[in-house]
C-alpha cells in the first residue's frame, strides 16, 4: 500500500479512493475565466484541479480562484522556482514541480522548505519530453527505466531535504512504455502514484489509449489518483475518468449500462435504442447495472445479474430483474417501461 498524502481535503494513497483530477485550459491570471471552468469542473465530478503557473501573475491569481472554488488546487510549475514560492505563500493545495528543471539544489530546498511549512504535497512530474539527456543516453531513449530513474533520482533530491510528502507521475504518449515506467516505480517506492498517458489526442483515440493505460494500471491494484488528458473541453476528461473507475470496478457512481453488440438473432433496432437509455440515464445517481439486450438469448439468461434490463423480440419485448422476467412490453414502450422500472429502485441498490 502507497503512503497517504493529502491535497486541501483530499486523501490520496494509503488505500483512499482513486480521485479525479483535470487541468484547466484558461489563462491562470483570467481569474473569472478560470474559475468558471473550474465551477463546470466541479459540477462534472472533478475532485482536484490544477492550474499552469508559467508567470507571477498567474502565481498571484491562485490565492483568490483558490478562496471561489470548492476543490483543492494545484500549481503547475516549469523551470522558475520563485513561481513555487510565491504560490506556496498564496495557500496552494499542491505543487506540480520537476526538480531538475527550477535549478540548483538551493532551489530545490528553497522550496521543499516552503512546501514544509505550508504541508503543501508536491507532485514530481516526469514525462518523456522532459527526461535527462544522461538518461536518454543510457538508455537508448524513453524507456519505463528512464522515466523510473529519473523519478525517483528526483525523489531522492527532495528527500535529501527532509521533505517526503510526495506524489509522482511518469507520463509518456506511448502506452507500453508508461505502464511499464509505473509497474517500475510501484516495486521500488511506497509514494502515491499519478497515473496518465500523456498527449493522448482527441476524445476517440485519447480514450482508448487513457483506458488502456490508466485502467490497465488500476487493474494491477497500480494507482491512487488521475487524470485523462484529451484535447477537449476539460470537462470531458471528467467524464472519460468516471468511465474508466466504472470499467475499473473502483466506483460504482451512476449506472453501469451493458448492451450486447447485436447480431443474426436481434429483431429490435436495438442501436438507437441503448443510446437512448444512456441519453436517458446521464443524471441518474443510482450505483445499478442496466441491460438493454437484443433478444431472449441475451436477455434474462446472460443479463441475468442486471437490476433491470429490457431485451427485444418481434414487436415486442421483455422487462426483467435480475434474471427474472417482470412482463411483456410493446416493442414502442420498452424504454418508457425501463425508466418506470428503474424510478422505482431503490437509491441505494448495488449489483
Amino acid at each position: 500500500m502507497t503512503k497517504r498524502i493529502t491535497v486541501g481535503g483530499v486523501p490520496i494513497g494509503g488505500g483512499a479512493p482513486v480521485s479525479i483530477q483535470s487541468m484547466c485550459n484558461t489563462k491562470t491570471h483570467d481569474v473569472s475565466a478560470t474559475v468558471d471552468q473550474i465551477h463546470r469542473l466541479e459540477a462534472a465530478g472533478c475532485e482536484i484541479v490544477r492550474v499552469a503557473v508559467p508567470d507571477m501573475a498567474a502565481a498571484r491569481a491562485v490565492g483568490t480562484i483558490r478562496s471561489r472554488i470548492h476543490i483543492p488546487l494545484v500549481a503547475d510549475i516549469h523551470f522558475d522556482y520563485k513561481l513555487a514560492l510565491e504560490c506556496a505563500a498564496q495557500g496552494i493545495d499542491k505543487i506540480r514541480i520537476n526538480p531538475g528543471n527550477i535549478g540548483g539544489e538551493d532551489r530545490v530546498k528553497a522550496v521543499a522548505d516552503a512546501c514544509r511549512a505550508g504541508r503543501i504535497p508536491i507532485r514530481i512530474g516526469v514525462n518523456g519530453g522532459s527526461l535527462e539527456k544522461e538518461l536518454l543516453e543510457k538508455y537508448g531513449g524513453v524507456t519505463p527505466e528512464a522515466l523510473a530513474e529519473s523519478a525517483l533520482g528526483h525523489a531522492a533530491l527532495l528527500e535529501r531535504f527532509g521533505f517526503t510528502d510526495i506524489c509522482i507521475s511518469v507520463k509518456c504518449s506511448s502506452v507500453p512504455v508508461t505502464i511499464g515506467a509505473y509497474r517500475l516505480l510501484s516495486a521500488r517506492r511506497p509514494y502515491p502514484l499519478h497515473l496518465g498517458v500523456t498527449e493522448a489526442g482527441t476524445p476517440d483515440m485519447g480514450m482508448v489509449k487513457s483506458a488502456m493505460g490508466i485502467g490497465g494500471l488500476l487493474c494491477l491494484g497500480i494507482g491512487d489518483t488521475l487524470r485523462v488528458t484529451l484535447t477537449a473541453d476539460p470537462v470531458e476528461e471528467i467524464h472519460a475518468a468516471k468511465k474508466i473507475l466504472l470499467a475499473a470496478g473502483l466506483r460504482q457512481e451512476g449506472p453501469n449500462i451493458i448492451a450486447c453488440p447485436t447480431c443474426g438473432r436481434t429483431n429490435i433496432d436495438l442501436i438507437p435504442i441503448a443510446r437512448e437509455v444512456e441519453r436517458r440515464l446521464a443524471g441518474c445517481t443510482k450505483p445499478i447495472t442496466v441491460a438493454v439486450m437484443g433478444c431472449a438469448v441475451n436477455g434474462p439468461g446472460e443479463a441475468s445479474a442486471a437490476d433491470v434490463g429490457i431485451a427485444g423480440g418481434n414487436g415486442e419485448g421483455l422487462l426483467f430483474r435480475k434474471g427474472e422476467i417482470l412482463r411483456k412490453v410493446p416493442q414502442d414502450k420498452l424504454i418508457d417501461a425501463l425508466m418506470e422500472e428503474i424510478a422505482r429502485l431503490p437509491v441505494d441498490t448495488a449489483s
